[in-house]
């Protein structure tokens, strides 16, 4: 074999394990290349542009922090064990809480120890199980309708909220129990969500009384607006009435001179001579003068 023929093999094997991933047009093939004698091929022309990468769209929101999980802290690692629990309605083992988690409960004594020590954790001994402890216990509507009347009677009533996180089917039994005129219910203005639920005693009867206003009184109620200010006199006026006068304030006397306060120009003391034996020699209500000294 020539040496020109080696050189060309070599040439070739160099190019067979070139990577061109980066570049922006790939090699013709060996079989085009140009052999020797043949015409060069004709080159692309620059003047097409080449298409721009375009760089995709994420969701990341770059002015909020990350989502590192449950963290390094200790304290971080508790609230996180805490609020897993205290979305579960049913009792959980340890290793449970470990592995769903991902907190090393069941591998750090420190932070178990901070867990059972938790006013909201239950740990029952005999069953090794941990649960959380809600304000409410109640998982049926007679026993939410018990705990609604307690409330009642003490002066107050219950959020919605609280009793949801006790039991998660507890909207939809207040509302059951409102249709039926058990408790009346206070929703918010914005989306007429449940808000309180109070324990309605007067039962809605024709003869005692409680039953829903109707709609027709409640739109003639809410359609009546009350006259601004000017209008406000001027109707009650034509209709021979006058508008209640406040009534003034008492005006105050001026406060005079206490008496014992010092005042003025301060007042000479009497002064009380004791030393009777100098008296006619020394004047003992002025002061000591030296006499001046003889030259």
């Amino acid at each position: 074999m020539s040496k020109l023929a080696k050189d060309s093999a070599a040439f070739k094997s160099v190019l067979k394990r070139q990577d061109y991933t980066s570049w922006h047009s790939q090699p013709p093939a060996l079989s085009e290349a140009s052999t020797p004698g043949s015409p060069p091929a004709p080159a692309e022309s620059s003047s097409q542009p080449t298409p721009k990468k375009k760089r995709p769209k994420t969701n990341v929101v770059y002015s909020q922090p990350a989502d590192t999980g449950t963290g390094m802290n200790i304290n971080t690692q508790l609230v996180y064990a805490v609020n897993h629990l205290k979305g579960t309605q049913n009792p959980m083992r340890l290793q449970d809480i470990a592995i769903v988690t991902n907190i090393p409960l069941d591998t750090d004594h420190t932070l178990l120890e901070k867990f059972k020590a938790h006013d909201r954790i239950i740990w029952d001994p005999k069953t090794d199980l941990y649960s959380y402890k809600h304000e409410f216990n109640f998982r049926n509507k007679a026993a939410l309708l018990t705990e609604i009347q307690r409330q009642t009677r003490k002066g107050g009533g219950i959020s919605v909220r609280a009793l949801k996180e006790s039991w998660k089917e507890a909207p939809a039994a207040i509302e059951e129990l409102e249709k039926e005129g058990e408790v009346l219910v206070t929703r918010t203005i914005k989306d007429g969500q449940l808000r309180m639920v109070f324990w309605n005693e007067i039962k809605p009867t024709e003869e005692i009384g409680g039953m829903q206003v109707e709609k027709e009184f409640n739109d003639l109620w809410h359609s009546l607006k009350v006259p601004n200010d000017v209008d406000l006199l001027r109707q009650l006026a034509s209709e021979g009435l006058q508008v209640t006068n406040a009534e003034a304030p008492v005006p105050k006397a001026p406060a005079g001179k206490k008496k014992g306060k010092r005042g003025g120009a301060p007042r000479q003391r009497q002064v009380r001579i004791t030393n009777t034996h100098m008296r006619g020699e020394i004047d003992l209500s002025r002061d000591y003068v030296a006499p001046a000294k003889q030259k």
